[in-house]
């Protein structure tokens, strides 16, 4: 055991592992930082978009979020696909410019169409970006070290949703300014603030991110084909385990990517339905300004991170993916339930948002490794598309409309809260009933 830890394959594969994590999981990590800010920012910008735009309540307002994920829908296979066989520096960096752009363009709204159109064209770009970098994290990191890599890439949800809130809220109050000749609402700057690093970052990803191993130059040859070599053996391991490497419309037919899909489906509306209305709830309740709106918004995020870094870590430890994917799923879904009858008491309410923050993130880490189990190649990155985009079509684009259409429809948002903790519910049975990611032996 001494002598084969101190061989020389095992000291450059070590070694390169350890550089590609300090050289490729930051940036990346960034990069879905300013993401998911750009995605959820317009549920702080929306409190003060409302006195500009008379025309936005909640069932506007909860078409808009979801019809983002009709947009994402569209090109999250393809963009899946391409980060595989073609290259993930020059997509992902396509990627990034494009929804920055967009993300600042969507200041100039004036009507509810033009919202809608933003919403879904800031959709269409960020298409791809999510399950790209899942993918481009196989090229990198081998099986027993992904869901650590995962967990920190994913990570990046909660920290942006820890730093977005007092920044975005901060913009979002200030009246009309004008910057550099430019004049323009506070809520206008929400978008055109957040959106300039995605372009910024879009250029530094294109000379900074390298798509291979055998690409990579600040790799010796040692270390280049000590980790080729691994990643290669567990494709080969994965393609023998599952008679033969699986084409994408083979995976598509597979029942256990289409009960993939819809766990991911059912979650994610929980996620997303609470998200974008978790601010509208905190002040229909209690009446908040903005700066105490902001400041509770920052505990659940903390939560999130110890979730994802312990689910993530203790998965890769014990092998295990199945139930490290359920408990939180089930801990989001009751908290969830909890927080639809916490009206009245705000230590409560925030309790339980902070429990379903950590629930509906921890997950991800021990999720996001099952499709890996049983596909590869193409399949595999096909695959992890079709999981996303269909899941975020549903959910999002399904959970959070729903959430608005139930509050302006019974006057309450205890309704959809219980829908929500149903449909998070439903995905902890299904993946428990699956039953792939059971304890496995380590290697």
């Amino acid at each position: 055991m001494v002598a084969d830890s101190l061989s020389p394959a095992h000291s450059a594969l070590a070694s390169a592992k350890r550089k590609a994590f300090w050289r490729l999981l930051p940036l990346c990590f960034i990069c879905y930082v300013i993401a998911y800010v750009d995605r959820t920012n317009v549920s702080l910008a929306k409190l003060t978009m409302a006195k500009s735009l008379p025309w936005l309540n909640d069932t506007v307002f909860g078409f808009a979020s979801g019809v983002f994920f009709w947009g994402y829908f569209l090109l999250e296979i393809p963009g899946s696909i391409l980060v595989e066989r073609w290259s993930a520096r020059k997509w992902i960096s396509r990627i990034m410019i494009t929804w920055g752009i967009i993300a600042a363009g969507t200041a100039l709204v004036k009507s509810p169409a033009q919202f809608y159109a933003a919403r879904f064209l800031l959709g269409l770009g960020e298409a791809g970006f999510f399950p790209g970098v899942i993918v481009y994290l196989t090229h990198w990191f081998p099986k027993r070290d992904r869901a650590r890599a995962l967990s920190i890439f994913l990570i990046a949800t909660p920290i942006a949703q820890f730093t977005g809130p007092k920044i975005t809220g901060g913009l979002a109050t200030m009246g009309l300014t004008s910057v550099a000749g430019f004049s323009f609402m506070g809520w206008q700057w929400v978008f055109i603030a957040w959106g300039i690093p995605a372009v910024l970052l879009g250029v530094a990803v294109f000379f900074l991110l390298t798509d291979r191993p055998r690409h990579a130059k600040w790799l010796t040859q040692e270390e280049r084909d000590a980790l080729e070599g691994e990643l290669e053996r567990e494709r080969t391991a994965t393609a023998t385990v599952s008679k033969g490497r699986m084409t994408f419309r083979e995976a598509w037919r597979n029942p256990k990517v289409l009960l993939l899909v819809l766990t991911y489906f059912f979650v994610v509306a929980g996620n997303y339905g609470l998200e974008f209305f978790f601010p509208s709830i905190l002040k229909s309740w209690y009446g908040l300004k903005m700066n105490d709106i902001t400041t509770y918004m920052l505990i659940g995020p903390v939560v999130a991170v110890a979730g994802q870094l312990f689910f993530g870590w203790n998965s890769d430890r014990t092998g295990e993916r199945r139930m490290h994917t359920v408990i939180p799923i089930v801990i989001g879904s009751l908290a969830i339930f909890g927080l639809a009858f916490s009206k009245g008491n705000l230590a409560l309410t925030i309790a339980c948002v902070a429990l379903a923050a950590g629930g509906t993130k921890a997950y991800q880490p021990a999720f996001w490794t099952l499709p890996g189990m049983f596909l590869t190649s193409t399949a595999a990155a096909g695959s992890i598309g079709f999981i996303n985009s269909f899941g975020n079509l549903g959910g999002g684009g399904i959970g959070t409309p729903l959430m608005g259409y139930l509050k302006d429809h019974t006057g309450s948002y205890v309704t959809g809260l219980i829908v929500l903790s149903a449909s998070m519910m439903t995905a902890a049975l299904i993946v428990f009933f699956l039953g792939l990611g059971k304890r496995t032996a380590k290697a």
